[in-house]
């Protein structure tokens, strides 16, 4: 299930596309009255996704947000990953963050592990080939 703190971390990237498209600077209070974000926590959501190099930020007076790269650039599941982690459901499928699950006797014969596997193609498929460029023209 998609955390609020991911669910926030897509408004206020598909806030910071919208911006991009008249190329200015967008500072946290004004993202975060928008959206509906509490400012403490909108704070810390843009430090995770700077630390993925998804946004940027400019210190000063005039200074704000704006995306790391182009919109058609940053998909949904990078945006997702940095903040919620893994995609896939159980950590034994997952791609990026793979863990032996803790009760698996035997990962190739188990039937939990290959529907989950499906399930994490169908989802990260979709995720990592839908855009904030995408999501703008959607909405």
């Amino acid at each position: 299930m998609l955390t609020q703190r991911g669910r926030y971390a897509l408004k206020a990237l598909i806030y910071l596309a919208q911006a991009a498209q008249s190329d200015r600077l967008c500072q946290i209070g004004a993202i975060a009255a928008e959206e509906q974000i509490p400012r403490k926590f909108l704070e810390a959501i843009l430090v995770d996704l700077k630390r993925a190099r998804l946004v940027e930020s400019v210190r000063g007076q005039a200074g704000g947000y704006r995306l790391a790269r182009p919109a058609e650039e940053i998909m949904f599941g990078d945006i997702i990953r940095a903040t919620d982690g893994p995609l896939a459901l159980v950590p034994c499928v997952s791609k990026l963050f793979y863990r032996r699950c803790d009760d698996c006797v035997d990962e190739a014969t188990c039937a939990i592990r290959h529907v989950m596997a499906g399930v994490r193609d169908t989802v990260s498929g979709i995720l990592d080939q839908t855009s904030l460029a995408d999501a703008i023209r959607i909405g």
